[in-house]
C-alpha cells in the first residue's frame, strides 16, 4: 500500500502533483492522472485511495491495453450464466468487487469507443448491465483514471468521446517525467539501491558520483520504471560494495566527442568510464575490434579514434 507521504521527491514539480492528490483524496471527485509511461500513476492512485474516506474499501486496478474489447468489458462488468460459451455462472466485474472502494483504470485511452458509452453511464448513475443480463446492476465506486496520451486530441480524432472526457477530467493531476526531476534522481535511486540490496542479500552500501553522472544524463524515456530496473541489473551485476558504472548497460555510456586537454573533473571522470568501458568490451571480444564497435554501437573508425585517444593497449588481436 502506498501512502502521499511516501512518495519520493523533493522536485517542485512532483510536490504539486502531491500537494494536489492530498486535496482531492478528500473527496469523491473522479480523478484523471496523466504523465508519460513509468512516472509512477498507479502509485498516485494507490496513495489517493488510501488518503481518502475508501480506505477500507478493495483498491483494483485494471489495465485498458491489456484487453480485447469483448475481454474487457466482461472483465469490468461482469457477466450472467450463460452469456457465452464456457460463462458456466454468474461472474462479478471488476465494478461489482470494488463497491465502495476505488477502481483505477490505467490507460483508459486504450477504451473501445462502445465501451466508452457503458462506462460513462455507470460513472453517472451507478448502473450497468452485466453481459447477458436484462436486470440493473448497481455499485457505488470511486474512479481514478490515467493516459499517457493527449486525450483532447483523441476527441478531436474521433476516439474518445468528449461527455467522457470532460466527466473523467473533474480533477487533472500531470506526473512529471523524470527529465524534469533530475535533482530526484539521487534520491530516488538510493531508494531502489537499499530495496533490492535488502532483497538479493547484498550489503551494498552506495553509488559512486561517476555512475550518478551518467544517470543524470540519461534520456529516461521509462521514467521511474527505467530508474527502478537499471538499479536492480546493476545490484544483480556488482561484484562491490558499491555501484560502479560498469554496471550500467552500453547506451549510457555515449558520451559527447571531448578534446581530453581542457575537459572539466566531471567529464574527466565520464571520460575514464568511457575508457573502462571500451576496455571491458575489448577484452570480452578478445581484441577484435569490429565486434567491439558493434557491440557499443559506434562507427568502427570512431573506435579507432577513441583506442588512440585514450591510449588503450590490446594484447589480443
Amino acid at each position: 500500500k502506498y501512502a502521499l507521504n511516501s512518495i519520493l521527491g523533493c522536485s517542485k514539480s512532483i510536490q504539486l502533483a502531491i500537494e494536489a492528490a492530498r486535496k482531492v483524496a478528500q473527496t469523491d471527485a473522479t480523478v484523471l492522472l496523466t504523465g508519460e509511461t513509468g512516472t509512477g500513476k498507479e502509485v498516485f492512485a494507490q496513495a489517493i485511495h488510501q488518503a481518502g474516506k475508501r480506505k477500507n474499501g478493495n483498491f483494483i486496478a485494471v489495465n485498458c491495453s491489456a484487453f480485447s474489447k469483448e475481454l474487457l468489458e466482461n472483465e469490468l462488468f461482469g457477466h450472467k450464466a450463460g452469456a457465452f460459451t464456457g460463462a458456466i455462472k454468474d461472474t462479478k466485474g471488476i465494478f461489482e468487487e470494488a463497491n465502495e472502494g476505488t477502481i483505477f483504470l490505467d490507460e483508459i485511452g486504450e477504451m473501445p469507443l462502445d465501451l466508452q458509452a457503458k462506462l460513462l453511464r455507470v460513472i453517472e448513475t451507478g448502473e450497468f448491465l452485466k453481459v447477458g443480463d436484462n436486470n440493473v446492476t448497481r455499485v457505488n465506486v470511486r474512479l481514478i483514471a490515467a493516459t499517457n496520451r493527449d486525450l483532447k486530441k483523441e476527441v478531436n480524432a474521433g476516439r474518445f468521446r468528449e461527455d467522457l472526457f470532460y466527466r473523467i477530467s473533474v480533477f487533472q493531476i500531470q506526473l512529471p517525467s523524470l527529465r524534469e526531476r533530475i535533482d530526484d534522481i539521487t534520491l530516488l535511486a538510493n531508494h531502489f539501491l537499499q530495496y533490492f540490496s535488502e532483497k538479493t542479500n547484498k550489503k551494498i552500501t552506495g553509488i559512486a558520483p561517476a555512475y550518478i553522472q551518467l544517470l543524470q544524463k540519461h534520456t529516461w524515456k521509462g521514467n521511474i520504471r527505467e530508474l527502478k530496473n537499471i538499479i536492480e541489473r546493476s545490484v544483480i551485476l556488482t561484484e562491490n560494495n558499491i555501484l560502479e558504472p560498469t554496471s550500467l548497460p552500453v547506451d549510457f555510456y555515449q558520451v559527447p566527442d571531448l578534446e581530453m586537454g581542457n575537459m572539466p573533473a566531471t567529464s574527466l571522470e565520464l571520460a575514464a568510464v568511457e575508457k573502462a568501458h571500451i576496455q571491458k568490451v575489448l577484452q570480452y571480444t578478445r581484441g577484435n575490434k569490429t565486434e567491439t564497435a558493434r557491440l557499443l554501437n559506434i562507427a568502427l573508425t570512431t573506435l579507432y579514434r577513441k583506442i588512440e585517444e585514450y591510449k588503450i593497449t590490446s594484447s589480443v588481436e
